[in-house]
């Protein structure tokens, strides 16, 4: 996959010294951050980074389809570099958002929509739990 940087100039979007620290910021988070959170971490590295300027570039890189934002049942968005087809697994204690991929899962999606009459166009699956006790 391109880097966030070569596919937004590819898209033609100008690259800033301020926007180079937030998508830098993107590619180097293990986790979906939120707003706030890519702005600390951007701020960090530029002391000059507002956080208008953080929700401005990543609205639009949604617009660009760059990068996707995600509801996790949460009053805040999450941002995902990811815009390959995944689903999520999100741990209800710590926050934390597991990206998989299941192919028997996807067969399944398709027979049930064709169960029911339709064509499977597209879809979004968001699991919520705790983990397991031992």
């Amino acid at each position: 996959m391109k880097n966030l940087e070569q596919r937004c100039t590819e898209a033609g979007l100008k690259m800033t010294g301020q926007r180079r620290v937030i998508l830098k910021t993107l590619e180097s988070s293990e986790d979906h951050p939120s707003v706030e959170s890519v702005f600390e971490r951007a701020k960090a590295v530029d002391s000059t980074i507002s956080i208008a300027t953080v929700y401005r570039t990543l609205s639009l890189l949604e617009e660009m389809d760059i990068i996707v934002k995600r509801e996790f049942n949460e009053t805040f968005a999450r941002y995902d570099t990811n815009t390959e087809h995944h689903h999520h697994m999100i741990d209800l204690e710590t926050g934390e958002v597991i990206e998989f991929k299941n192919e028997e899962l996807e067969k399944l999606k398709i027979k049930i929509a064709k169960e029911l009459g339709y064509d499977l166009i597209d879809h979004r699956l968001d699991l919520y739990g705790r983990k397991a006790k031992s």
